[in-house]
């Protein structure tokens, strides 16, 4: 309690871009694992971009076992059950396109097997050409933000800005794409909005912490006494508890959707967004705090103006170079 009170108090200053190392390090184990997900597993998409035919009835008395044989012994190879409703009386089977004759006789076997009238079976055939229409509109979608981002950050703050929010909101998306892949979760075009939403999020993060940064670092000149990466971890401190604060703010609702709402109540079809928006709120905090700045820092160390500010104090610091000085600095704060 007494760390967290001087935390929200601004009496801790945290040497997050000092650390460089370890964010990479363990954000280059994130990326590998993600990757390995989505290359060994992949996703598990949606009818609405592979195509197939979906059932949807009511049936209190059945079970997961019972809905899954009476559709193998139709024929049906691998039905997907899920149960729906906040009691799990109602059922959704998604199976491969079949065809309309193989539709009826199914329609009729779950009419039969569980004393439901035929009328009340519905059945949805979604062809995969539509799936692929919304994964094309996803894509030209997740451009035009990237642009839109690139273009804003380069005018509001500078290119180098741009590049760093940009390599974040990369990072986030593999990260929670990732998660996906290997916890098994449907991707479904409520997915791709929560991917869409978590971009904006990373964002606006991105922006509070670099605004804070350029404020700071403005008053950088030859006879200053912090280099940028010191000016730049004390801006990002000072806005440390704001991003603390918004992320707790935004992630308890997500997280009320996704852990009560799915499972006690029954919102099945809000999982699939929910755990999007949860993982990548997350994350996008994680990337803003420390994978952003210290990789913005890394970029802009290197220009001549900070260069020189950086050993003009490695040479009046007795020899002990800028890292002495920005840890003398960072524990003075």
């Amino acid at each position: 309690m007494g760390l967290a009170r001087r935390l929200y108090r601004g009496e801790i200053d945290v040497d997050f871009v000092g650390k460089w190392r370890l964010w990479y390090s363990l954000s280059g184990f994130l990326l590998a694992i993600s990757l390995a997900g989505l290359l060994f597993n992949g996703l598990n998409l949606g009818v609405e971009f592979t195509g197939g035919s979906v059932f949807t009835f009511k049936a209190p008395s059945a079970t997961i076992e019972q809905v899954r044989e009476t559709f193998s012994e139709e024929g049906v190879h691998q039905p997907i059950v899920q149960a729906m409703g906040t009691s799990g009386d109602g059922w959704r089977v998604t199976t491969e396109t079949l065809s309309e004759s193989a539709m009826n006789n199914v329609q009729s076997a779950v009419s039969k097997d569980f004393n439901v009238p035929i009328s009340e079976v519905s059945i949805q055939s979604i062809g995969a050409s539509w799936g692929g229409e919304v994964s094309q509109k996803a894509w030209i979608g997740l451009g035009v933000f990237m642009l839109a981002i690139i273009l804003y950050l380069s005018m509001a703050f500078e290119p180098k800005m741009a590049l760093a929010a940009i390599v974040a909101l990369v990072h986030d998306l593999v990260i929670t794409a990732g998660i996906y892949a290997w916890s098994g979760f449907e991707v479904t075009p409520a997915t791709l909005l929560g991917f869409l939403t978590i971009l904006g999020y990373s964002l606006y993060d991105a922006v509070v912490v670099f605004d804070m940064i350029k404020e700071v670092t403005a008053k950088l000149g030859h006879t200053s006494k912090q280099t940028y990466s010191m000016a730049a971890n004390n801006a990002l401190n000072h806005t440390l508890i704001r991003s603390l604060n918004t992320s707790l703010v935004a992630i308890l609702p997500v997280a009320a959707i996704l852990f009560i709402g799915t499972t006690l109540l029954g919102a099945g079809t809000l999982k699939d967004l929910s755990l999007a928006l949860f993982v990548g709120m997350i994350v996008g905090t994680y990337s803003s705090l420390c994978v952003a700045t210290p990789l913005l820092v890394t970029l802009k160390e290197r220009e001549p103006k900070y260069q020189a500010i950086a050993k003009r104090l490695a040479s009046t610091s007795g020899g002990k170079g800028a890292k002495g000085s920005k840890s003398a600095a960072v524990a003075k704060g």
